[in-house]
């Protein structure tokens, strides 16, 4: 599926390609408040290395993304005076956001209900209604770029490898990933609950690499993302492991930083699955980095037979039909489907919560290709992303808006499953 589109809705970094400054102070979003002028996220760049580094010292450094620039806060009034110097380029760093229906979940859970200790969603996608548990994903980490989690929770605790904070500083902060909002938890938990507490995932035994890139509203700065991509791309070929990452965040608006970042981590060998984005069922309205074509773009289907298959949601975002019936991924494309209406998982209080989004479908086949990676480990991110397709065509999705047979502009490909 090929289209440009009109809707534009532990331990160490690679010092050559992400340079943190120490001292900058920032909050993590992509507005703060100092001495009374809102200030705002930015990217820096210059052809003159004398004019970039005088640029530093003035301003000083959020991320240093060597030939990309850097970026830094400033005021509207420093904005607009450095947009005069014709050495100069700057722009404004888009905001990401989870890709949940809402900020609050449809409901809330204290303990957990002995019912879903296998939710519906990874029932279906183990294409098992009587399901008891769940297993695989030995060795392969998965990377949920979010709201954060709760490492403490029962049902991921034995998960956690790896905890860092983009969203704190001019640098990374390990050892915390602290979340307040929920989303980053939840997502976890569809990925790889372990079962301790009651709940399962699709791939209980992969490890977790939980890295909040987002603040507590759910928003955040694409270039804290964008670090946090290039950190995984830098620790799985430092690590010598698989990675697979999982971004259920979203903007209409593309993030050079972001692109270059995705495109850096799969020639490194890390699989991205991201959410497609909840602006459908109009055509062309999948968000980025889901819209990237080294992104597999997922779509979320609901807990309803129609046609013979499960329902793409109508909140779900889509392609375009005029690249229906080619099964090739170009840019804004939906790639696979997976559960993500009502999906129960794990909450960041400690207890549970159901949430529907293509942010709870992106984590779903996130832990499937981890379930699969496992069972193959010397394949390649590419070699996977081939398998979660074939998968897919196997089941192929004739319900929802846009949804039809073969390769759609709904559901893609179709439901990749375990059998």
């Amino acid at each position: 599926m090929k289209k440009s589109a009109k809707f534009i809705t532990t331990a160490m970094l690679a010092a050559t390609l992400l340079i943190p400054a120490m001292g900058v102070s920032a909050n993590g979003e992509s507005t703060e408040t100092a001495n009374g002028n809102e200030k705002f996220r930015v990217l820096v760049d210059s052809a003159n290395q004398q004019d970039l580094k005088n640029a530093k010292n003035q301003y000083g450094v959020q991320w240093d993304f060597k030939g990309e620039g850097f970026t830094t806060n400033m005021n509207a009034k420093q904005y607009e005076a450095l947009q005069k110097n014709k050495n100069i380029k700057v722009e404004k760093v888009p905001e990401y956001s989870i890709e949940a229906t809402s900020s609050e979940p449809l409901a809330k859970y204290s303990t957990m209900a002995a019912s879903q200790a296998t939710p519906w969603g990874i029932k279906a996608i183990y294409n098992n209604s009587s399901l008891a548990k769940t297993s695989g994903g030995a060795g392969i980490n998965i990377a949920v770029l979010d709201t954060g989690v709760n490492v403490n929770h029962p049902d991921l605790s034995g998960n956690i490898e790896q905890c860092k904070d983009f969203t704190l500083g001019a640098s990374i902060t390990n050892g915390t990933c602290t979340d307040r909002q929920g989303h980053g938890t939840h997502v976890a938990g569809s990925a790889l609950a372990n079962g301790n507490g009651g709940l399962y995932g699709v791939a209980p035994q992969s490890d977790l690499w939980a890295y909040k890139v987002l603040g507590d509203d759910g928003s955040g700065s694409s270039d804290d993302i964008a670090a946090a991509i290039r950190h995984v791309a830098d620790q799985a070929t430092a690590l010598k492991t698989k990675v697979v990452i999982n971004m259920s965040l979203g903007s209409s608006a593309e993030s050079s930083l972001i692109t270059n970042a995705v495109n850096y981590a799969y020639n490194k060998g890390v699989l991205i699955i991201a959410a497609a984005g909840n602006s459908g069922p109009a055509q062309g309205s999948i968000g980025f980095p889901g819209a990237l074509p080294n992104a597999v773009a997922v779509a979320a289907l609901e807990n309803v037979i129609q046609n013979g298959t499960y329902r793409v949601a109508d909140f779900s975002s889509r392609g375009y039909s005029s690249t229906d019936g080619d099964y090739s991924i170009g840019k804004y494309d939906v790639e696979v489907s997976a559960p993500g209406a009502a999906v129960y998982s794990a909450w960041y209080t400690g207890g549970y919560a159901t949430i529907s989004g293509t942010s709870m479908a992106s984590p779903h086949a996130a832990g499937l290709a981890a379930k699969i990676w496992a069972t193959t480990p010397n394949s390649s991110n590419v070699q996977i992303r081939a398998n979660l397709q074939n998968r897919a065509k196997a089941y192929d999705i004739l319900s929802g808006s846009g949804a039809g047979v073969g390769d759609d502009y709904a559901s893609g490909f179709g439901f990749s499953r375990v059998q």
